[in-house]
Formats: structure tokens, C-alpha cells, sequence
């Protein structure tokens, strides 16, 4: 990683692209520290600490603690990735976008069209419901509709701006700009996840039990880290044999190849859409200001991420097993709408290839399901596995940080494929570089 790095500041347009990119995240840190108008920060503080069972804390996350601060990019770039699943989604309902999505560049740049009107849509209905539940609980300023109107511009304004961003960064930076700005938001939160393990272990202790908090936690999370690589960069490859054929006077074909089924094919969006569905009925109650009692407080305490795992309470833990179903369920679902086993095999007919051992057709598309299924429930084992340590420490031990779990899945993803995208950057310009010799 290094010496990738190394070698990319030694040429002068890739140096220029990380510059590029860095600037473009110092604006966006910059801009988090930036207040709404008519939000009074201290009043929404102490409202955000009221809150209990942590329904916000996924959601601030992702933001890299602009809700917190109520600033106006509080709702970073999340009504992008929205919009860009529910475009995702449409593709494979709506018979013209699929056409369109296949259509090449030009309708690859229809569909991020659409993607930002959404996104700008999505902003303005999240915009308008957190003014409207803020002006609801007397949490604004002068709490009339004027604020609500200005909440809902400045929040739409700033998820805009963060999406331009991160097109740019697509564009004249090192590439994957969502991607980059959804990294440096969670990293920023990283420092204080430090100092609270600092205070609930170390703080107060002996050389001893200090030594050996630090010892437990940097192992803890190197095992997470390394679990992390391995399960993102794990694939199976399917051999793939094409036939010989007459082309004119010449006999073409005869070549192996594979295809390459990552483990992990749905990447982190399992965690994304199970933790949100779980947090979003904390977040409605949050936001209308009331305190539900008896059966309702108890299934949003069983939702809640905060209660599980705990020894003083453990029927909430109960939320635990649903959360581990939802993974699965939405593991399997992705998978099915990202990945065609039947396209996959008509298209490896038309082109004469076959698996060895499996005929053309059905039988291949068969095969490759099955594969394909046995693949999803071991990285959806592995999603679980990354996802409950860091619930586990929170529920036993009272410690709540942000790198771990979704987070570090999203950082060690955005790393390999930022470098990947740095090395395919070096390559291509080595390339020019000989042709123009």
C-alpha cells in the first residue's frame, strides 16, 4: 500500500488527483462544522442526548457526527446512496431502464441523472420531516414554519453539494467519491471512539491492567481488520472452457477462462438496509417527541442496537436475532438482483463456453445458483461475525464506537478499492506513456 502510494506522488497528474482529493475533504469537513439557521446547537445537543436506545447513533455515523451537530450537511450523502439503490431496484422492475442500463455510457449517464434528481427529492422530504419534528418538540430557534423551511433548504443545499463532491472526485480526483466522503465521515469519528476506550479501560488504572486493555483492544481489532480484508477480497473462481470454431479460414476459440463469484458479493449493504430498517421506528418516535410505554417501549427497546447484549437485560437481545435474519435475507436479495446465474449461462452459450463436467444451458444455470447460494450464506456468516463483536462490547461492556462493525467493513472496502483504482490509474498513464514513445 505504501509504495503505491509512493510511486503515485511521483507523477504529476495522479499527484494532482490525491491533492484534488484532499481538498475536496477538507471542504467537507469543514462544512460539517457549519450550523443550520435557526437551529440552536445547544438546544438540539441536549435533545440528541435525551434520546435513548441510540437509534441516531447508525445514522451519525454515516455522517461523521454533522447530525449530531445539526450542520448543514447533516444528512451527508445517505439520500444519495438512497437514490442510488432504489434506482438499482428499478432497473430490474422497469423493463426501459434495464434497457438503458445496458445501453452503455450514454444511458449509464441517464441513470445517474435520474439518480441525482432523486437524491435531491429524498433530501427535500428528510429536510422537511427532521424541521417539521424539530418545530414539533420546540427545538428550534424561533420556532416558527420560516425555520422549518430554512432546515429543509440548508440540509437539501448541503446533501447536494456533498454529492456534487463526490462526482468530482469521481471525475479529477482518485475516483469512488461517494465512497471516499462516506470514509473520511466515519474516520472522523474515530479519534473520539479512542478516547472513550481510553476512559472506560485505561483511564484510572495500573501499568498492568492499562497494558493489558491495549493489548485485548489492538487485537481485537486487527482480527476485525485482516477478517475484513479476507472476506472482501475472498472469491471463488468457476472455470470456463470455450470451444473451437471456425471464424472465415481461421480456428479461434479453445481458451480457459473463469468467472470470478466474490464471497462477499453484496458488499456491506445487507448491514446498511438491516440497521436501518431496525433504527428507522426509534428514529419516527424520536422525531415526533414522544416516549411510547408498555408493549410499543418494549419492541422499540428490542430494535434497539444498544439494548442487545446486555447481562442486566437479556430478552432485548432478542432484536439480536432478527437483525442476524434481516443480514441473511438481504444478503440472498441483493445477490439475486446484482447477479443472473441464467443470463450469466445463456450468455456463456452464445459465446461457446461451458463449464467442464456441466452441459450449456439450464443445467449450467443450475450450477452456478447453487454455487452462488452456498457463497451468499458464507459471506453472510462473515457479515455477522464483523458486525456482532463490536455489538457484543457495546452490550457487555458499555462501549459504543464507531469503527467497528459496518464502519470498518466501509473503510477497508474503500481503501483496496480507491488503491486499485490509484494502481489502474498508474497503469494506464505507464501505457500512454509507451505508445507515445
Amino acid at each position: 500500500m505504501l509504495t503505491t502510494l509512493k510511486n503515485a506522488f511521483k507523477i504529476k497528474d495522479i499527484r494532482n488527483r490525491i491533492f484534488f482529493t484532499l481538498f475536496i475533504l477538507v471542504v467537507v469537513r469543514l462544512g460539517a462544522q457549519l450550523p443550520i439557521p435557526g437551529v440552536s446547537r445547544d438546544v438540539f445537543t441536549a435533545w440528541f442526548a435525551a434520546q435513548s436506545g441510540g437509534a441516531f447513533d447508525f445514522f451519525d455515523a454515516m455522517t461523521g457526527g454533522s447530525f449530531t451537530q445539526m450542520s448543514v450537511f447533516a444528512l451527508s450523502i445517505t439520500p444519495y446512496i438512497t437514490s442510488s439503490i432504489i434506482v438499482q431496484l428499478m432497473t430490474i422492475a422497469i423493463p426501459k431502464l434495464e434497457e438503458m442500463q445496458k445501453d452503455g455510457e450514454d444511458g449509464r449517464k441517464k441513470i445517474r441523472e435520474y439518480t441525482r434528481y432523486l437524491t435531491i427529492a429524498l433530501a427535500l422530504i428528510e429536510g422537511f420531516a427532521m424541521g417539521f419534528g424539530f418545530y414539533r418538540g420546540g427545538n428550534l430557534m424561533h420556532n416558527s414554519p420560516l425555520d422549518v423551511i430554512m432546515v429543509m433548504a440548508a440540509l437539501t443545499a448541503g446533501s447536494s453539494l456533498l454529492m456534487w463532491m463526490g462526482e468530482r472526485i469521481t471525475e479529477r480526483g482518485v475516483g469512488n467519491g461517494i465512497s471516499i466522503i462516506l470514509l473520511i465521515n466515519i474516520i472522523s469519528s474515530i479519534p473520539s471512539d479512542f478516547k472513550l476506550l481510553y476512559d472506560r479501560f485505561m483511564g484510572g488504572k495500573n501499568v498492568v491492567q492499562a497494558g493489558l486493555a491495549v493489548i485485548i483492544i489492538l487485537a481485537v481489532i486487527l482480527f476485525i481488520v485482516v477478517f475484513v480484508i479476507y472476506l472482501q477480497d475472498g472469491e471463488r473462481r468457476i472455470p470456463v472452457q470455450y470451444s473451437k470454431k471456425v471464424v472465415g479460414r481461421k480456428l479461434v476459440g479453445g481458451s480457459t477462462s473463469s468467472i470470478p463469484l466474490k464471497v462477499n458479493t453484496a458488499g456491506v449493504i445487507p448491514i446498511i438496509f438491516a440497521s436501518s430498517i431496525m433504527s428507522l421506528p426509534g428514529i419516527i418516535v424520536g422525531f415526533l417527541g414522544k416516549t411510547p410505554t408498555g408493549i410499543p417501549g418494549t419492541i422499540l427497546a428490542v430494535l434497539s442496537s444498544s439494548n442487545w447484549c446486555s447481562p442486566a437485560q437479556p430478552v432485548y437481545s432478542v432484536g439480536l436475532l432478527i437483525y442476524i435474519v434481516l443480514v441473511v435475507f438481504f444478503a440472498y436479495f441483493y445477490t439475486s438482483i446484482t447477479f443472473n446465474p441464467l443470463e450469466v449461462a445463456d450468455n456463456m452459450k452464445k459465446q461457446g463456453g461451458f463449464i467442464p463436467g456441466i452441459r450449456p444451458g439450464k443445467p449450467t444455470s443450475e450450477h452456478l445458483n447453487k454455487i452462488l447460494n452456498n457463497i451468499v450464506f458464507i459471506g453472510a456468516v462473515g457479515l455477522i461475525i464483523v458486525a456482532i463483536i463490536p455489538i457484543f462490547f457495546a452490550g457487555v461492556f458499555g462501549v459504543n464506537v464507531s469503527f467497528g462493525g459496518t464502519s470498518l467493513i466501509i473503510i477497508v472496502g474503500v481503501v483496496l478499492e480507491t488503491l486499485k483504482q490509484i494502481e489502474s490509474l498508474m497503469i494506464v498513464r505507464h501505457y500512454k506513456g509507451f505508445l507515445n514513445d
